[in-house]
């Protein structure tokens, strides 16, 4: 294996979250009558949870609390993509440590254990330690200095996650079916080429 250190982001890397995560938005939306098309809602989740609230409820206040309860129940029963907790045992047993910085809260903790990988993870940062948001590389910073890593790499599906790294100085590999990010060290369509690297 190509690192010793693995920072991983959840929703959309290791979590298959956006399409639970669209419904749950679009719900919160219909309380308020109001009516978006759901591909519209599922891309601009991909971009960010800012960016689809700014763009369909940005005059409706409290709102990130309002879909981040109906979310929570949508995400009771997650599901990881393929491969990934293979990819995260065979990091651990060879060596390797994995670490997860997530915009979200304390709940991400559940999310872990109800998905039966918490057990992977030698840290995990959530918006519950009150760290700027990726890209900036505070938490990622945090990290490499707490834990003295040399050889890391983070691992994403959006381009703030890949920023976030670059902005760390470390190693970037983005994770999409569907796109090439020019920015990235590597990029991948399967958690398993991670492996390979």
């Amino acid at each position: 294996m190509k690192y010793d250190d693995y920072i991983w982001d959840l929703g959309g890397t290791l979590l298959d979250n956006y399409e639970s995560s669209a419904q749950a938005f679009e719900g919160s939306l219909k309380r308020f009558n109001i009516e978006v098309s759901h591909l519209d809602i599922y891309n601009a989740l991909k971009h960010s949870t800012d960016y689809a609230i700014q763009k369909f409820a940005s005059d409706i206040p409290n709102f990130l609390k309002i879909y981040k309860e109906v979310e929570r129940e949508y995400l009771a029963q997650p599901v990881l993509f393929a491969d990934a907790k293979k990819v995260l045992s065979e990091i651990v047993d060879n060596g390797g440590r994995n670490f997860m910085i997530s915009h979200r809260d304390n709940h991400v903790l559940e999310i872990l254990d109800a998905t039966n990988i918490h057990k992977y993870f030698t840290e995990v940062v959530t918006s519950d330690n009150g760290f700027a948001r990726k890209p900036d590389p505070q938490s990622v910073d945090y990290l490499i200095k707490k834990y003295q890593m040399s050889n890391a790499v983070m691992i994403g599906d959006r381009l703030l996650d890949i920023k976030a790294g670059i902005n760390a100085g470390i190693s970037t590999i983005y994770f999409s079916n569907d796109e090439y990010l020019l920015q990235a060290d590597q990029n991948i369509k399967s958690l398993s080429e991670i492996l390979d690297l």
